[in-house]
């Protein structure tokens, strides 16, 4: 089996490999990947720091042009890579090939901002003096990603490293190497210079602590767990960087008994148990008024009656595998919880098997649960919702707001006035009304508040806040 390598200092290099396993079929090994070693990360680094000044000078038509090559070039792969990430990560294949289009139209929308580069010119305040406002690269990133977007959220943060000038030190995570050796494959035959672009796969104890300890990158930005981007903002506080978090979320979806019931199922069923229910922007908890509680929960489960759990690419699937053993583990784990704590197993709950060995785990609905469980409280990363009761608009408002995360949040309501409230009231970066709480796109920003984020936003004309530093010039006339 062919050994896909780490890219540093613009070589293909490593020996040590690791099996990447398909979660809807273990007995399928998708790749061989290298792991990298503590010397390989500092050499990344150095090569990284070392290809900062003459990135960072480059001309916006060349960054421009190999931008808009790789978003070309994954659009017209986008079948292809879409199959490479419904088998690494478990994610049904109508919706890795829709992840991978969105990575080709950030690659796009970032190509263009490498041609909007722009600052401003003003008058000082003192005569005959002029003053020049404008923004340059960081230096070097490392950029570590999570496994639930494997295209997706590397896309997101390499494209507008790139456009601004910096260079790049990748550490994608463990269970997806297939997508981000991919995207870095692409962008290196688009033409990147050496050491502008590195990627460093492998053990997040053995390459994201390198990164951590190195003072040479001068920004982290960061998606994963919230304990996880504890420790990446200590280690970056002690070396003085700038540093980006996306954490976890508990997000809720408000139903109001005035909701289109139709709409607030469809909603609900997607938020909370497509792609697996392994999105941060899920929602697992579902917060219904009284008057259309019976008949939301009876519809709804009816709904998760009709949903297909099976291989990720097989046609008619509409819910894949867990990732892997580990987090199947956690959500079972998490249903006995709930059960313990007195909530009701509406449905599902059980594993299953199917024609392939895999981690296939029914959707599983609690209701009559409270705010205060553990399953209300704690991120679950799985199929597994919970129903909670209130009595009215004011008291969804506030238990939707009684969490530790603020990242996303959605209403169901026919009302323009509990609809424009909740959107000035709700204490989350992002608010869907009628919509699932999951799927943003990608021009615009994207990131929470509280426990979830930290940091300027990521996407769109946003990430400039992120990837440059600003800088102020006088000049005498």
């Amino acid at each position: 089996m062919t050994l896909h390598q780490n890219l540093i200092a613009g070589e293909w290099v490593g020996g040590d490999g690791v099996e990447n396993i398909n979660p809807s079929n273990t007995n399928e090994v998708v790749g061989l990947f290298a792991r990298a070693s503590t010397d390989d990360v500092k050499t990344a680094i150095a090569a990284a720091k070392a290809a900062f000044p003459a990135w960072s000078r480059s001309g916006i038509l060349e960054r421009h042009a190999i931008l808009k090559k790789t978003s070309d070039e994954i659009m017209a792969r986008k079948e292809e890579l879409g199959r490479l990430l419904a088998r690494e990560e478990g994610k049904t294949l109508p919706e890795a090939i829709g992840e991978t289009i969105r990575a080709g139209q950030i690659f796009d929308f970032f190509a263009g901002e490498a041609l909007r580069l722009a600052g401003e010119v003003l008058p000082s305040v003192r005569p005959n003096i002029g003053v020049e406002i404008t923004r340059e690269a960081v230096g070097v990133v490392g950029i570590i990603t999570p496994w639930n977007f494997p295209i997706a959220i590397p896309a997101w943060k390499i494209a507008p490293a790139l456009c601004y000038g910096n260079t790049v030190v990748f550490k994608p995570a463990e269970l997806v190497p297939g997508c981000a050796h991919a995207i870095v494959d692409i962008l290196h035959r688009a033409g990147l210079p050496k050491g502008v672009l590195n990627l460093v796969m492998g053990k997040g104890s053995v390459v994201g602590q390198t990164m951590l300890d190195s003072a040479d990158l001068s920004a982290i930005t960061f998606t994963g767990s919230t304990g996880t981007g504890k420790r990446v903002a200590a280690a970056s506080i002690e070396h003085n960087r700038k540093f980006q978090l996306e954490m976890g979320g508990k997000n809720p979806m408000v139903v109001l008994d005035d909701a289109e019931l139709t709409v607030a199922v469809e909603a609900a069923a997607n938020s909370g148990f497509f792609s697996t229910g392994q999105r941060c922007t899920a929602s697992s908890r579902l917060i219904v008024t009284e008057g259309i509680h019976d008949k939301f929960v009876a519809a709804l489960t009816e709904k998760l009656k009709t949903l297909v759990v099976d291989d990720a690419l097989k046609a008619g699937t509409h819910i894949g595998p867990v990732v892997d053993e580990r987090q199947l583990a956690t959500d079972t784990d998490y249903i006995e919880i709930g059960k313990r704590e007195g909530a009701k197993l509406a449905f599902g709950g059980e594993t299953i098997s199917r024609e392939n060995p895999g981690f296939y785990l029914q959707p599983t609905l609690f209701t009559e649960a409270t705010n205060q469980m553990r399953i209300s409280r704690e991120e679950i990363f799985g199929p597994v919702a919970s129903v909670i009761r209130v009595k009215d608009y004011e008291e969804a408002l506030s238990v939707a707001n009684d969490t530790p995360f603020g990242l996303s949040a959605g209403i169901a309501t026919t009302s323009l006035k509990h609809a424009t409230h909740f959107k000035r009231n709700s204490e989350a970066g992002m608010v869907m009304v009628n919509l699932p709480t999951a799927g943003v796109d990608f021009h615009v920003p994207f990131g929470g508040r509280k426990a979830s984020s930290f940091g300027s936003r990521e996407q769109g004309k946003y990430a400039a806040e992120f990837f440059t530093t600003v800088k102020t010039a006088y000049t005498l006339a």
